[in-house]
């Protein structure tokens, strides 16, 4: 007998086991999606002889694609394909891409990127959405379960992101993998975990009882598998517009232009089918939405500008340590992530008996102001250099360590928040727009990175880590401001949220 809903939402204690099925199968996709991410610069400038302005707003053309995907994914598992077949599609075109890239990442490139941002956005949402329908509306226990959850999103990030780039660059395992195949490896990995990811999630589904099912079981099979095969066919098809838009950036450009207010619009075309109240909710979920575009595109700066402030003006030791800056700076925020998600899930939990938890408004603007933290360490670095323009990595990992802290505050918080916000027939699609403000956040952070880039072209190493440490000041008090704006709006945006804490 399967599983009710009603029996996984009436679990005992502080998580639902499918919880943790759900937290090994992303854990596993995100080692594949941050290993890749963390290669995506260093690769193009030393392997693609790209220079450092067009590969960061290649990164952001990139990584928004892979982001915005994650819309139109949401999109086809609500009305067509359902959470589950949507994420074992996105899987399988995941794996498709990193297997392409381990074989010839040089010639093929475009072509594994372009298999892995439409297989993301297939992914990505929907297992996020099966978090959320793990708990009841109101139980309290759900940010704890996407903290936890977050976890492993980390856990994954922490392995892909220090492995992939370390193998890649030799400084991991370099005796057994000859260089010529370095590269080559290093995308190996990704493809390999993928599968794993997916074996994980193929082998436990059961337990999510109607959890994620087609929406459109009422249909007849023969008319349901027509718009399912349409799907997948469509999603191949649009491949190649994929590779041309991601190799010319000025498509991506027009593409941010248009697929944001095209989301919006479609949000307020769904809005006609809910209450007054529940479109308050909504309200209340595009404002946060809004928000996180400017953190991502603050903090989005570890793939890009700063994956080169890495290269070339970090020394290679913590604590004493020799480690690759590279490594560090793609899996140092990940292993605070893990060491303190748990911990910060408790003290929600603990806040919340007390009846003093922050609202979620000022949680977000409590995480912009540990990222002006984290940015102004940053900037600080530059005080620390010697004559070679090298710093310290100890300082570049502290400042990591505190921007952590206003991850927590606001990326499981905000996946959390938009599953309490949108009325469930609506929850992949807003969960889509809540990655796609991160695709808007990873486009900016590409402009970002390009522009202090561009301003450092020609300069020596030392003055080449001042200008990057004075954009790094400048993001800083941006976030700042974007911090207490968003604290001194909160019983505003608390009055649109209703009875959502």
């Amino acid at each position: 007998m399967a599983t009710s809903i009603e029996q996984i939402q009436d679990f005992k204690g502080k998580y639902p086991k499918q919880l943790w099925y759900l937290f090994f199968s992303e854990m596993w996709e995100r080692f594949s999606f941050y290993g890749m991410r963390g290669m995506l610069v260093v690769f193009m400038v030393s392997q693609l002889s790209m220079g450092e302005t067009t590969a960061n707003l290649q990164y952001g053309a990139t990584q928004a694609w892979v982001y915005a995907f994650t819309f139109i994914g949401g999109l086809f598992a609500d009305k067509i394909l359902g959470l589950r077949r949507s994420l074992f599609w996105g899987g399988l075109l995941m794996i498709i891409g990193s297997v392409i890239l381990a074989v010839d990442p040089k010639n093929f490139f475009f072509l594994g990127i372009s298999f892995t941002i439409v297989g993301t956005g297939f992914f990505k949402p929907n297992i996020s959405s099966m978090v959320g329908q793990l708990y009841k509306d109101g139980d309290v226990r759900r940010d704890a379960g996407f903290s936890l959850f977050y976890a492993g999103v980390n856990l994954g990030a922490l392995i892909g992101g220090y492995i992939c780039i370390a193998v890649a660059k030799g400084s991991l395992w370099a005796s057994l993998v000859p260089e010529h195949l370095r590269w080559n490896f290093a995308f190996g990995f990704a493809s390999i975990v993928m599968i794993i990811s997916l074996l994980t999630f193929t082998q436990t589904q059961k337990s999510l009882g109607e959890i994620g099912l087609s929406p459109l079981r009422h249909l007849e099979d023969s008319k349901r598998k027509f718009f399912e095969i349409a799907t997948y066919i469509g999603s191949l098809a649009i491949i190649p517009i994929i590779i041309l838009m991601v190799a010319n950036t000025k498509y991506t450009d027009y593409f941010m232009m248009v697929i944001g207010p095209a989301s919006v619009l479609y949000l307020f075309y769904e809005m006609k089918n809910f209450s007054r109240a529940e479109n308050l909710k909504l309200l209340a979920a595009l404002i946060f939405i809004i928000f996180s575009i400017f953190f991502w595109a603050f903090f989005e700066q570890s793939g890009g500008s700063l994956s080169l402030f890495a290269a070339n003006n970090l020394h290679d030791t913590v604590l004493g340590i020799k480690l690759d800056p590279n490594g560090v700076n793609n899996s140092a925020n990940s292993l605070f992530v893990i060491a303190f998600a748990a911990l910060v899930g408790i003290v929600w939990l603990w806040m919340a008996k007390k009846k003093i938890e922050p609202n979620t408004v000022v949680k977000f603007g409590l995480g912009f102001l540990f990222l002006a933290g984290g940015f102004w360490i940053f900037y600080y670095t530059k005080f620390f250099a010697g004559p070679d323009g090298k710093t310290s990595l100890d300082l570049f990992t502290f400042g990591w360590f505190i921007i952590t802290f206003g991850e927590l505050c606001l990326s499981p918080i905000g996946m959390s928040a938009m599953t309490k916000l949108s009325p469930q027939k609506t929850q992949a699609v807003i969960m889509g727009m809540w990655f796609l403000a991160s695709a808007y956040g990873q486009y900016f952070a590409g402009l970002l990175g390009a522009n202090i880039a561009e301003a450092s072209t020609n300069a020596s190493n030392l003055e080449k880590l001042n200008v990057y440490a004075d954009g790094y000041e400048q993001l800083a008090i941006y976030a700042l401001i974007a911090g207490v704006l968003l604290i001194a709006i909160s019983p505003l945006v608390k009055k649109l949220m209703q009875d959502v804490k």
